[in-house]
Order: C-alpha cells, then sequence, then structure tokens
C-alpha cells in the first residue's frame, strides 16, 4: 500500500485527505486480510473477508494500515489485557494502566509509534485510554459513525446508543482531519443519521456559554485532577461569553441509569458473540462477573429516557461543559474494579450519547497526564473541537513519555 500511494504521488495523483498516511486500528474492528480478534482467543485466527466500514473509507482516503492495538477481551474492560496479546502498559509508566478498552491505541499514539488510530467507546474506552496517555480523542454524537464491522454488533437495543466509533490521535487537527472522513450512513448500521458536520473554524467562541464542574457527587477525583479542570476553564475565560459553576442534578444518576442498561442487554450479547467466536468457556473471569440477569425492557427504557431529558434540559443553557475524565489518573495494573466508580465521569455521555473531545490538561505527582471532557450538545461535534483547539493552544506541548527510561524486558 506505501509502494502504491509513492506510485501515485509521482504520477500526480493524490489518493484523498489521507494519502499515505500509517495508522493502526483497534482489534475490535475489522481489516480484511489482517486478523482481528477483538482480544479473545476463538478469533485469535480470525482474518475478515472485508474491512468495517470505517477502515475502508480510511483506505479511500488513502490511509495505509500498519496494523491492529489491542483491547481487553471483547473491549469490556477499562484495562486493556487479554488472553490472546496480554497486557498494554502505559508509555509514561510501565506499571500503570493504558486505560480502556482502546488502550492499545492510546499507548502507541503515545509513545510515537502511530500517529492515528480508530477507537470504539461504550462506556469511556476512547476518553479513558487518552486521559491516561496524554492523547486526544473524540467520542462522537452516537448515530454519526457507522459500526458496521466492529465486534460488538448494532441493534442491542437500550444500550446501542451507547456505542460509537471515533478517531485517537496527538493533536486535535488530526481529528478535526479524520472525522468527516468516517462520518455519515452506510444504509447497513440503522442508528446513523445524515447529520452534516458543522465547521470548527466558524465557531463564534465569544458566543460560548461554559459550565464546569470538578466533582460528578459520585466520586471526588484528585487535587491535581480538579486543578487542571479549572485550569482549562480559566484559559477559556476571556475567549467566551461566560463560565459557570454548574452541573447536572441528574449526573449523580449515572450508576444507576448505566449498570440497569447494561445489565439488561449484556448477558445476551456477550453470551451471543462468545458462542459466535468458540470461546464461551474460556471468557476472562472478569468479563464472565459482569453477566447479569436482564431486567424489565420498558422500565429500563424509561429510566434511560428521563435521565437524557434532564441532561438535556441542562444543556438548554450551555454550548459546553467541561468536566474530568477520571477520579484519577492512570492507576496502577489491576486497579480498575476497585475503583468503578471513578469511570462514571464518561459514563454519564454514554447515557446522553453526546459528542466529547478530550485533551490533555494538566499532569499528576506521579508524571501522569491528566485529561479534561469538553462535551458539547448533541451533533455539535465541531463546537467541541473548536474548545478543545483552544484549549490546546493555550496549554501549550506537555512532555512525551520517555521510553529510554523503562527498563528493557
Amino acid at each position: 500500500e506505501a509502494r502504491a500511494a509513492d506510485q501515485a504521488l509521482a504520477r500526480g495523483t493524490l489518493l484523498g485527505q489521507l494519502h499515505g498516511v500509517p495508522m493502526t486500528i483497534k482489534d475490535s474492528i475489522d481489516t480484511a486480510d489482517i486478523i482481528s480478534t477483538g482480544g479473545t482467543v476463538g478469533r485469535q485466527h480470525f482474518v475478515p473477508t472485508a474491512d468495517a466500514t470505517i477502515v475502508a473509507r480510511l483506505r479511500r482516503a488513502g490511509a495505509i494500515i500498519m496494523g491492529k492495538t489491542n483491547t481487553p477481551e471483547l473491549t469490556l474492560s477499562f484495562e486493556t489485557d487479554n488472553t490472546v496479546y496480554g497486557r498494554t502498559n502505559n508509555p509514561y509508566d510501565l506499571s500503570r494502566t493504558s486505560g480502556g478498552s482502546s488502550g492499545g491505541a492510546a499507548a502507541i499514539i503515545a509513545a510515537g509509534g502511530s500517529p492515528l488510530d480508530i477507537g470504539s467507546d461504550t462506556g469511556g474506552s476512547i476518553r479513558v485510554p487518552s486521559h491516561c496517555c496524554g492523547t486526544v480523542g473524540i467520542r462522537p454524537t452516537s448515530g454519526r459513525v457507522p459500526r458496521t464491522g466492529h465486534i460488538v454488533p448494532f441493534g442491542l437495543g437500550p444500550i446501542d446508543a451507547l456505542t460509537t466509533l471515533g478517531p485517537m490521535a496527538r493533536r486535535v487537527e488530526d481529528l478535526l482531519l479524520c472525522l468527516p472522513i468516517i462520518s455519515g450512513p452506510d444504509w447497513v448500521d440503522p442508528a446513523i443519521v445524515p447529520m452534516p458536520l458543522g465547521d470548527p473554524q466558524q465557531v463564534d467562541l465569544a458566543r460560548l456559554r461554559v459550565a464546569l464542574f470538578t466533582d460528578n457527587g459520585i466520586v471526588t477525583p484528585t487535587a491535581e485532577t480538579v486543578a487542571a479542570v479549572k485550569q482549562t476553564a480559566d484559559a477559556l475565560t476571556d475567549l467566551v461569553a461566560t463560565v459557570d459553576d454548574a452541573r447536572p442534578a441528574a449526573i449523580v444518576r449515572t450508576p444507576d441509569v448505566f449498570n440497569q442498561v447494561w445489565d439488561m442487554n449484556a448477558r445476551a450479547w456477550q453470551q451471543k458473540l462468545l458462542l459466535r467466536a468458540g470461546t464461551i468457556d474460556k471468557i476472562d473471569p472478569v468479563v464472565g462477573e459482569r453477566m447479569f440477569p436482564a431486567l424489565a425492557l420498558a422500565d429500563v427504557s424509561e429510566e434511560l429516557a428521563r435521565f437524557r431529558s434532564e441532561m438535556l434540559q441542562f444543556m438548554a443553557n450551555y454550548d459546553i461543559l467541561l468536566c474530568p475524565v477520571n477520579a484519577y489518573p492512570a492507576l496502577p495494573h489491576g486497579g480498575e474494579d476497585e475503583h468503578m466508580a471513578a469511570f462514571t465521569y464518561t459514563m454519564s455521555f454514554n447515557l446522553t450519547g453526546w459528542p466529547v473531545v478530550v485533551v490533555r490538561a494538566g499532569t499528576s505527582p506521579e508524571g501522569l497526564p491528566i485529561g479534561v471532557q469538553i462535551v458539547a450538545r448533541p451533533w455539535c461535534e465541531h463546537v467541541a473541537l473548536a474548545v478543545a483547539q483552544q484549549i490546546e493552544l493555550a496549554l501549550g506541548d506537555w512532555p512525551r513519555p520517555n521510553l529510554s527510561d523503562h527498563p528493557k524486558t
């Protein structure tokens, strides 16, 4: 592919906006003629015959797929570890998690091994790794990017709206470049809406109303995390119309609503995937523990709709909401289950389906990155991206991981 790109360029032919750009793809997304395991042993030799919609679009734009990046089994963990490829470490500290489930993507971008990757996000799987590894990522509005060819299928009832795919990169400008390429209906995924993307360059920052909160009322973040969020707000104060300390009242119900939605769907589709892969008897114990009996569809759907409505009513008064990505920087390996409440900061916006950009905003005492969530109204990715660019510009460059400091293994 690289040779063909060079030859096309020599002829004066431009293949697309990503002509010759090398990139990687999360291993839960199908890539033709490249093994796509989804982190489960039953698929360790599975080679798709066709690209996922998103991959096909990237190839048509000229991108060159270098390889796949690690994911936990079936993407179902905030720790990127599985029985096929093992554990992914954080480039800033090998004893720490890179996040999940797109932890392989964030780690390789942070380490300088890939400029661009595609992740998936059901509870924070693009945003948590971006936070842990100091990279950028966007969870687009649910219904923006086709999921055709992702290991987690569409059509899963209420949980269906929680999952989307999106780009991860080193700089916000690369998200701007990639998002239009992968967006829009493929006439296969029935949830995708033909909604035009706005232009971040046309956003009038001076008209924006910004809200921020540093504590979601569920778990209190570290002092450095609080300071990082406040620092982003300070960087915007002179650029936007208003910056208010305000938190949606409904957000404290995030764990209850998320768990109800998850419990209702999880058992059925996880078992279906495992049976299809041939690994129903080899499932990771952590994944197995999350298979719960189904709840009543009507009750869960009503609770989810109520949560979304109350959150929307809050955003009627704001264009942007700033908040932590997580209560903590990257945890030590194996720390996910003990601190699951810390991940509710991202889960809230899977429930709403809103677009969220993550950029780095600080550093922990241990030298670990700290990110901030830039949340926008539905279909307003361009507003979140415009604000993200301003924050990135204001806060400057952050230190990259010093890979030479790590012991050789």
